[in-house]
């Protein structure tokens, strides 16, 4: 890989830009603003700074990562995937079922790689759970209840959170979209889920315009019963995952990477990783990317499964309003 771009220059594009730097250290590195401008500010890890898609195209990257918020997600990825250029999205896929239909429609046109950035798959007990559910280690799911909560003012402390992409409607925030992780690694689990009930509360707390408290009742195409749980409001990160079988349970802890296998006699400790680095999961990720690009096995999260994800999504949001609260 001689040159490659990342588009965006927010917190997940400088990691980007950062693992490009050190999987591909000769590489020259491209940046572009969501907008095009041009920054007062050095940019990290970056060789050149370009204006517009155009100017990539001509500079003949081999691939472009886009970490623009959401609702350009589209604007940036048709072009290039019309010069054939891979596209490395990050998640969520777009803002709006629309767009997401939309770029399915060219990606369709061209035999363009494209993937989408749901980093959590490779977290390395994300593929142990997998391995364990499908060979059915707890017997047949009953219930499945899925958490993650943490506090929007605290994700990046030097910066006034009300002026983040996560707190924008405009720019795809809110927390169903910005903690879509939950929904797609679901289905990557268990299937295609199917919407039963919803509650979606905007509270007076962060005094935002969208959605920081969510609950939703799903079942799977077996009659799972599954229960998930997103906010922006919880003051200690927490992200859990709780797999109830015929034989046992599952507790999948995220934050502490570890896997607690609970029986009527026993309890358990099937995976655990104290230590683990979680920029791994950003490094396995392009390298699984640069695997589907030469045509090799890989695991990328394809864009189809992501429109999944946006679907349901827009069900909920079309079905169940936001609910303003004050306490």
């Amino acid at each position: 890989m001689n040159n490659i771009a990342v588009i965006g220059l927010g917190n997940i594009a400088s990691r980007h830009r950062r693992n490009l730097k050190f999987l591909f250290p000769d590489a020259k590195i491209y940046a572009m603003s969501a907008s095009g401008r041009i920054p007062a500010e050095n940019i990290s890890d970056c060789d050149k700074l370009v204006t517009s898609i155009d100017e990539l195209i001509l500079e003949d990257v081999q691939f472009v990562i886009i970490a623009s918020p959401a609702t350009f997600h589209s604007l940036h990825a048709i072009p290039l995937i019309k010069e054939n250029i891979p596209v490395l999205i990050e998640k969520p896929v777009t803002s709006t079922l629309k767009d997401a239909k939309k770029l399915q429609e060219i990606a369709d046109k061209y035999s363009t790689p494209i993937a989408v950035g749901y980093c959590l798959r490779y977290l390395t007990s994300a593929q142990v759970i997998k391995e364990i559910i499908e060979a059915q280690q707890i017997g047949s799911l009953s219930y499945v209840n899925i958490e993650i909560g943490q506090y929007l003012p605290d994700w990046r402390p030097d910066k006034d959170y009300r002026s983040c992409v996560s707190a924008n409607s405009k720019l795809g925030g809110g927390a169903l979209l910005e903690l879509s992780h939950e929904i797609d690694y679901t289905q990557w689990l268990l299937g295609t889920l199917h919407l039963q009930y919803a509650i979606l509360q905007c509270s007076e707390q962060l005094n935002l315009d969208i959605e920081d408290n969510v609950n939703i009742l799903a079942t799977t195409s077996d009659n799972t019963i599954v229960n998930i749980h997103l906010d922006f409001l919880q003051r200690k990160a927490y992200r859990h995952c709780r797999f109830v079988g015929t034989t046992g349970s599952l507790e999948w802890d995220l934050i502490k990477n570890e896997i607690i296998l609970t029986t009527k006699n026993q309890i358990t400790t099937l995976y655990s990783e104290p230590e683990w680095d979680k920029n791994n999961m950003y490094l396995k990720m392009l390298l699984d990317f640069i695997e589907k690009i030469n045509g090799r096995k890989n695991q990328s999260v394809t864009l189809s499964e992501s429109i999944r994800t946006i679907q349901f999504i827009e069900n909920i949001k079309k079905t169940y309003p936001i609910t303003m609260i004050s306490k």
